[in-house]
This record gives structure tokens, C-alpha cells and sequence, in this order.
């Protein structure tokens, strides 16, 4: 597959990179500044770059359309940081959205915090707890993933939204489960390479289409 990664230098962007390469998809990693690139991210045989900026959305078009030829999956991990706009994720996925659109991408996964919640899931003690907190610490990143995947569900995409407990630095071990159903307290974490490889399961065997699975380590 050839796949448009945005958010490719991120901390879940570049082990998504990494594996991709190492199960033979060609990669097109969106980036801001082409500066510092990690080794992986130099590989020309199978990774090509396209700088610009998602919120704006200077050269997403240009990055899914390809050189005639479109990506055949888009995948956003792009993040929040405290220098960046409150509807970053927003934006951006309306950008995502509109160019997969009118060049007939139609596979779409993203990646959102487990705070973002289905309408009627029974949530745990733990979820409500961490729920409280970023809505009190946190809300415009809260407010900012769910509104992304609102206008996600209304695509007419082939979306997944992968949602994830805090993130951790961890060793990918390949040791992980998943669901829509899936129950995460305040305890569970998940390493982002472990995250990245779901995210190249759900594109290659065409997983939780239409779907919002959780994702922790066991």
C-alpha cells in the first residue's frame, strides 16, 4: 500500500514509519520542517516527503494526490502541543477529508485519546475518573478530537478512529488487545509502537471499519 502518514516525525509517527517500511508499504510522510529527519524517514525507496502544514492545509492535497497517482490510505497521528492551535486536529481532518475526497482516497484511520466516547458505552469507575480530569485539565484537546470525529463519522470515508490511554515511550512487544468494547481505567497505558502496528493491522486486514476500537497494552 502506499500510505499518506500525517504527523510522520511525531512519537507515534515515526515507529508507524518504521513498520510500514519493514512490511513492505511505501510511505508518504507529512511533516512541517524537513530538517533533523530520522534515518527512517531518509529511506527514498520506500519513503517520500512532503512538507507543509495540516492545519492550513498547505500541501495535504499534495501529499494524498500523489504525482497523479493517490495514496490508497491516509492515516493521521498529529497531536496537540501547547504551541499549537486549539483546533488543530479539527482543522486538520477537514483538510484530510476534503482532499481524500476529491481524489478518491476513501481509507481513512486517525488516532484520538480514549476520552472520546461513543454515545451509550459503558465506561468504568477508572474511565469516568480520567474522563473528569481531561475535562478539567485538558478540554480543548477533548473538545478538539471529538469534533474531529464527528466530521470522521459524517465522511463518506472508510474511516476507523483508533482510541488510546496514555501513550508511553515502551518497547514494542506486539503484546496488546483491542475492541470497541474494550474497558480502560486510569491505569492502562499503551506503547505508541504497538499503537502503530494496530493501525497497519486495521489497514491491511480492513479492521473496525466504520468503528471505534480501544487499544492497551496486556
Amino acid at each position: 500500500m502506499r500510505i499518506a502518514v500525517l504527523g510522520a516525525t511525531g512519537r507515534t509517527g515515526q515507529p508507524l514509519v518504521e513498520q510500514a517500511v519493514e512490511r513492505g508499504h511505501e510511505v508518504v510522510g507529512f511533516i512541517r520542517d524537513a530538517i533533523g529527519l530520522s534515518p527512517i524517514l531518509r529511506n527514498e525507496d520506500q519513503v517520500s516527503i512532503t512538507e507543509g502544514d495540516a492545519y492550513t492545509g498547505e500541501g495535504v492535497e499534495r501529499a494524498i494526490a500523489g504525482d497523479g497517482d493517490p495514496v490508497d490510505a491516509v492515516v493521521s497521528v498529529l497531536a496537540q502541543n501547547s504551541d499549537g492551535p486549539d483546533d488543530l486536529l479539527t482543522e486538520a481532518g477537514r483538510r484530510m477529508l476534503a482532499a481524500m475526497d476529491q481524489h478518491g482516497v476513501e481509507r481513512f484511520v486517525t488516532l484520538v485519546g480514549a476520552g472520546v466516547r461513543e454515545d451509550g458505552e459503558s465506561v468504568t469507575l477508572g474511565g469516568r475518573m480520567m474522563g473528569t480530569l481531561l475535562k478539567l485539565l485538558a478540554r480543548t484537546v477533548l473538545e478538539d478530537a471529538r469534533n474531529q470525529v464527528e466530521l470522521v463519522k459524517d465522511s463518506d470515508t472508510r474511516w476507523t478512529v483508533v482510541r488510546g490511554p496514555r501513550l508511553t515511550e515502551d518497547a514494542h512487544t506486539g503484546e496488546f488487545h483491542h475492541g470497541t468494547d474494550l474497558s480502560l481505567g486510569m491505569r492502562d497505558t499503551a506503547a505508541r509502537a504497538n499503537v502503530a502496528e494496530f493501525i497497519l493491522n486495521c489497514l491491511e486486514d480492513d479492521l473496525y471499519v466504520h468503528e471505534m476500537p480501544k487499544i492497551a497494552d496486556t
